[in-house]
C-alpha cells in the first residue's frame, strides 16, 4: 500500500493548515474524519448529498476520476467551482494532493 501526503487548508478562520499522510484507496473524508478535522457529510460519506463539498488545489490526477453521481451533487454544494469534489469520492490513487476546505461554520450544529 503506497502511503502519499495531504495538504488541508482551511477556508474558516482560525484554522491553520495541516499536511497528513494519506493512503491509497483512502478518501479526503476518511483523512478529516481519523484527525478530527470537521468535514460535514450528512449522508454518511456514500455519495448521497454535498456537505462533505473540498476544493482540489494541486493533485486532482491522484485522486479517482468524478463520477456523474458526484457532479450531480456538487452542481447543489454551496459555491461549487471547476476544483469542486466530494471529500468522500476524493479518493487518492497516486501522489499527493492539496485540498481546501470550505467554511464549515455556516452548517447546522456549529
Amino acid at each position: 500500500m503506497n502511503i502519499f501526503k495531504v495538504k488541508i487548508n482551511f477556508e474558516e478562520q482560525g484554522h491553520e493548515s495541516v499536511e497528513l499522510p494519506i493512503a491509497e484507496g483512502e478518501s479526503v473524508l476518511d483523512v478529516c474524519l481519523e484527525n478530527g478535522i470537521e468535514l460535514q457529510h450528512n449522508c454518511g460519506g456514500v455519495c448521497g448529498c454535498s456537505t462533505c463539498h473540498i476544493y482540489v488545489n494541486k493533485g486532482m490526477d491522484n485522486v479517482q476520476e468524478i463520477s456523474d453521481k458526484e457532479e450531480d451533487f456538487i452542481d447543489r454544494a454551496v459555491n461549487p467551482r471547476i476544483n469542486s469534489r466530494l471529500g468522500c469520492q476524493a479518493v487518492m490513487i497516486d501522489g499527493d494532493i492539496e485540498v481546501t476546505l470550505p467554511d464549515q461554520s455556516d452548517f447546522m450544529g456549529h
